[in-house]
């Protein structure tokens, strides 16, 4: 009897000491905050990702095999010109202060010397971002290439939901929307961290203002770990832009996190090597010729590239194709007024297919074929053709 008391008075005693720390770190976050010059901050907002379907595979599909196509699908190919677009009327318009911070955002990207280009465009038409600024208490976007799938021109794929220039973490916040944008989840959620949570401690402080998120939303955006095949076994980064803040009370391990972790600001030395390995810069060089009936060996490691330049030699579709027991994505642009303008791509990971893509080509306009590789999952090379 003695020793069920003395445990039931623990758990008294450990639960008393939780809803002290839950309203310390409550109250600790309604307090006004403040810049260096005593100007009042907003309190701390977090980036909430919208729910997309997670992608599923055959049962034939080898767990090596998913796990790279799961690191890799939501990547650009390298050398891709990304154009985003501000929505100028109604509730998803923002004023010119706004938009220059996520300007100077998409700058701090670009100066780390990555292939990707960035171009801000006046036609909504046209452009794969399409940025707004509802003030609904939200920020997010879209990861990668799900940005594409987003029907119709009229829908946002990322948003900021709050006064960034009452933001503490400055440019940070659409830096960290950028990121997803580029194919990066959230750091917190690596499953290498091994971040043990005091979970009702975060499902409450996430619960409360200026969030309000549901249980779902706080295990969706903090608490759930991404699968092991999402991420490339790179070093846990807590510095890292895609990392949230935690308050106190929060983190139970690593200790040293127990009392809260603010990441530094800006682009961790990690962020910057983990842009450049998916998006090098692409010098000259490196792009081969491709005419017609020539079959060039591809020799990829997992998430490398190749890029050509297509050579027809008359007007007529023609075939592009890889060979192989590969997984690839390809994807063709035309040069335009000196721009290069997506035409067709395909995508065979997961599947039993190749790459295959057929197009009207003419020999006096100027053409690019990027290849990104999966994996191997046989043995033999993998090629490509233009026929």
């Amino acid at each position: 009897m003695a020793k069920k008391q003395k445990t039931l008075t623990v758990q008294v005693k450990e639960l008393t000491e939780r809803l002290q720390r839950i309203e310390a770190v409550l109250e600790e976050e309604s307090k006004p905050k403040r810049d260096h010059k005593g100007q009042e901050k907003e309190p701390n907002h977090f980036c909430c990702l919208p729910e997309v379907l997670e992608r599923e595979f055959d049962t034939d599909i080898s767990d090596s095999r998913e796990r790279l196509i799961r690191l890799i699908d939501k990547k650009w190919v390298n050398g891709t010109k990304l154009r985003y677009y501000f929505f100028k009327t109604g509730d998803f318009s923002g004023d010119a202060t706004h938009e220059q911070l996520v300007r100077d955002a998409f700058d701090i990207w670009k100066d780390v010397g990555i292939g990707l280009e960035f171009e801000e465009i006046s036609e909504i038409e046209e452009a794969e971002i399409r940025i707004g600024f509802l003030r609904d208490g939200r920020s997010w976007s879209y990861v990668g290439r799900d940005v594409i799938d987003i029907p119709g021109q009229f829908e946002r794929t990322m948003n900021f939901g709050w006064d960034l220039t009452q933001d503490s973490r400055g440019l940070d916040t659409p830096v960290h929307e950028i990121g997803h944008t580029l194919g990066f989840p959230h750091e917190h959620q690596n499953p290498i961290s091994g971040i043990i949570w005091d979970e009702p401690a975060v499902y409450d402080y996430f619960g409360g203002p200026p969030n309000n998120w549901a249980p779902e939303v706080t295990y969706h955006n903090v608490l759930r770990k991404l699968p092991a095949s999402a991420v490339d076994g790179s070093p846990w980064d807590p510095n890292s832009v895609m990392h949230y803040s935690f308050a106190p009370g929060l983190i139970q391990s690593p200790a040293q996190y127990a009392s809260g972790l603010q990441p530094e600001l800006g682009l961790s030395a990690l962020d910057r090597s983990e842009v450049k390995k998916f998006y090098p810069p692409i010098p000259e060089s490196q792009y081969e010729r491709l005419a017609p009936f020539d079959f060039e060996l591809l020799s990829l490691a997992p998430a490398e590239q190749k890029n050509f330049i297509l050579e027809p030699n008359a007007t007529r579709d023609y075939d592009i194709q890889t060979f192989g027991n590969s997984d690839t994505v390809m994807v063709l642009f035309e040069e335009v007024n000196g721009e290069l303008k997506f035409l067709a791509g395909d995508d065979d990971s997961g599947t039993r297919l190749n790459a295959h893509i057929v197009q009207r080509l003419y020999p006096w306009r100027k053409y690019v074929l990027r290849i990104r590789m999966y994996l191997n999952y046989a043995s033999g090379n993998t090629g490509v053709m233009l026929w």
